[in-house]
């Protein structure tokens, strides 16, 4: 299905301590405001976390809110919005209900140690309840009576994610699978398969009622354990307040990762300072711009969140602020719908972005995304199970387990042309002894600290374990040929037979510890080589150290440098390049049935004050070269909506124009034959 641009999703976790809910509620008036800010889809609550229902419920009328004034505050959502051709996909809550974890104590996730959430003193409804037990079968009830009572465009289930759970319920379960309850390990694998059991059956019980709804399963995140339940999902729904938890990077990497799976996206930000539930306050409209635009520019639709208050009325300040956002969005939508990203570079996922949650991204993808934005590269995300043959370069980035499986995939992958660029512990074998597939062998000895513990890839306030490179060559190209530290070791390795060694690492004169030490922090070079660092065999440049995690930990530009001139190494040259600065990123999308590409310009400056990332002004970038490499003849080059025709020239598959002026966010459209 394809989704709709200018979204909403509102919140209204509503406690039964607080009077005259919903008391101000007019059904007409909800519904115009939403059209007078071009919205145009609003997810709208059935059942919240506290536990309350906000429609009359016939099966469970204990559980509509106290002091709800209208019993009918969704069905008159759903009429008046339809009326205006406002699509209202329906919230239910999921693992957390305040009232059923007090109800029914049996039902809640049980932790290894027998500690059940974060006890009876805690100030929120953070206790997540097991859906192995019979409080599935209340979800089903519940979900059931809204497709029975009420037109249903979707369901958007919330709270819905893998929990290690020791109930009684998953050990009786486990014990009849045979399953190791004590090993942790396989309660985790358990703990998947349940969640996964879970939402295949909830999507197989809506389609016996309803064919068309749209339906998804929220766990804050998208990562490749999701592929195990793809089918109970119509699209897929992102996450990502930068301004709260998930950060600004979040978002374009989850999002490189969802779009390659077949399903349209939907990406979530707030109206909110910080994140959801935080009344009264207001997203500054220069972020709100940036993360809606950002959402086009990858390839997503619009959502952004709000929390209704409690006496049922929009606030107007707020539908401003996200109209003035969203009447831009529709202008451009026609640039925007069925484009797809045109890309060069696929990036191997490590292991950790599997299993983790959009708190614990891995640092070296982290530290992949930087770089590569920073540059403008056209890239996605990729796990094993990925098509690789479109990729003119796959990354494998510091910590990328290869097994027979994928090293096979990437010797066909080489065969055929393609290039990799792979990075420190990635290929490394379990007893560190051997590597699959990169142009290397780890030394006999590898360098530990005085406890014995490997220190390779570990980071030390005094970088006591720290060695430098000394750029040269190619690989070296724009850096001073002089030591260069790199704050974390490598793994020491010696080249493989038949491959070149481009830089080898250079020894400080000790490692620093509590016996020697030298000045502030890492002692300096002593000029004598100790490992073969960066390696290149045919197509493949293989780097000893993490380099991409030194870089999202230091933010060392040498580190970027070295990257970018491995990359000119391995590819003919990049899809799109610009003369601006590096806060200046680029987005290449293809409108085939339109015969034409359209290239977004981003240029917002994210800040970091404290504990938050926020987005204050924006800085105007004038003059722009930029060049795109295109096979097809190119007709015309257009900054739309606002028909603006510019200059340009193409050469050798080359297409070389200059933007006068880049507010913010522009698009151009690149029109061939």
């Amino acid at each position: 299905m394809e989704l709709r641009f200018r979204q909403i999703h509102l919140d209204f976790h509503t406690c039964e301590h607080l009077p005259d809910i919903g008391n101000n509620f007019d059904a007409e008036e909800f519904a115009d405001t939403l059209q007078a800010a071009g919205v145009d889809s609003i997810t709208c609550f059935a059942r919240c976390h506290h536990g309350w229902l906000y429609y009359p419920s016939k099966r469970y009328p204990e559980k509509i809110h106290p002091q709800l004034k209208n019993q009918n505050l969704l069905p008159e959502m759903i009429e008046a919005c339809h009326r205006r051709g406002i699509r209202i996909p329906i919230y239910i809550t999921v693992q957390w209900d305040e009232q059923i974890r007090r109800e029914h104590t049996d039902w809640r996730v049980m932790d290894a140690n027998g500690k059940v959430g974060d006890g009876p003193y805690t100030d929120s409804f953070y206790q997540d309840l097991c859906v192995n037990s019979p409080y599935r079968d209340y979800l089903k009830d519940i979900t059931d009576e809204i497709l029975q009572t009420m037109p249903v465009d979707g369901l958007f289930f919330d709270i819905v994610s893998p929990r290690d759970c020791s109930c009684r319920y998953c050990l009786e379960a486990m014990a009849q699978q045979g399953i190791d309850a004590y090993d942790p390990a396989q309660r985790q694998a358990f703990a998947q398969q349940t969640i996964d059991a879970f939402k295949l059956d909830m999507s197989a019980f809506i389609r016996h009622q309803n064919k068309d709804c749209s339906i998804f399963y929220n766990g804050s995140h998208i990562n490749p354990s999701i592929r195990s339940s793809l089918s109970a999902y119509t699209h897929f729904e992102l996450e990502s307040l930068p301004s709260g938890s998930w950060g600004y990077l979040h978002f374009p990497l989850v999002m490189r990762y969802a779009r390659t799976l077949g399903l349209d996206c939907l990406a979530h930000t707030g109206k909110f300072h910080t994140e959801w539930g935080d009344f009264h306050s207001f997203k500054n409209r220069e972020a709100l711009e940036y993360e809606c635009f950002h959402m086009l520019a990858l390839g997503a639709k619009c959502l952004i969140g709000d929390q209704l208050e409690p006496c049922g009325k929009l606030s107007q300040p707020v539908y401003d602020l996200i109209g003035s956002v969203y009447h831009q969005v529709q202008q451009k939508e026609p640039w925007c719908s069925g484009a797809n990203a045109v890309t060069e570079i696929g990036v191997l996922a490590p292991r950790g972005f599997y299993s983790g949650s959009h708190l614990h991204l891995p640092d070296s993808l982290l530290g992949t995304v930087k770089m590569l934005e920073d540059r403008s590269y056209q890239f996605d995300i990729l796990d094993e199970c990925s098509d690789f043959q479109s990729y003119k370069v796959l990354i494998l980035p510091d910590e990328v387990a290869i097994d027979s499986t994928l090293e096979e995939k990437l010797n066909r992958y080489t065969a055929q042309g393609g290039a990799v660029l792979v990075s420190f512990e990635s290929g490394l074998s379990a007893d560190g002894k051997s590597m699959r597939f990169v142009p290397a062998q780890p030394l006999p000895q590898q360098t530990t600290d005085l406890d014995g513990n490997p220190v390779r890839g570990k980071f030390y306030v005094s970088n006591n374990y720290a060695d430098y490179l000394i750029p040269k060559g190619d690989i070296g190209k724009g850096l001073p040929e002089t030591e260069h530290v790199m704050y974390a070791k490598g793994l020491e390795v010696q080249a493989a037979a038949g491959s070149d060694v481009l830089l080898s690492a250079v020894t400080s004169y000790f490692n620093r510890n509590w016996r020697r030490f030298c000045s502030h922090r890492q002692t300096p070079s002593s000029g004598k080589i100790s490992y073969d660092a960066v390696i290149r065999r045919d197509n493949v440049i293989y780097f000893a150290h993490p380099i991409f995690k030194i870089y999202n930990e230091r933010g060392a530009k040498w580190c970027k440098t070295l990257v970018y001139n491995a990359l000119d190494m391995l590819l003919s040259r990049p899809l799109v390049s610009h003369g601006g600065p590096t806060t200046l990123h680029l987005y290449l999308n293809q409108q085939s049935d339109k015969s034409r590409y359209v290239l977004h310009a981003l240029h917002y400056i994210p800040l970091h004050k404290s504990t938050i990332d926020i987005i204050e002004d924006i800085i105007d970038l004038y003059q722009i070269p930029i060049e795109v490499a295109v096979s097809e003849k190119i007709k015309q080059v257009t900054c739309v909506p606002d028909g603006t025709l510019l200059s340009f020239e193409q050469v050798n598959g080359i297409l070389r124009f200059t933007l006068p002026k880049l507010h913010g966010h522009e698009m151009l459209e690149i029109a061939y034959e």
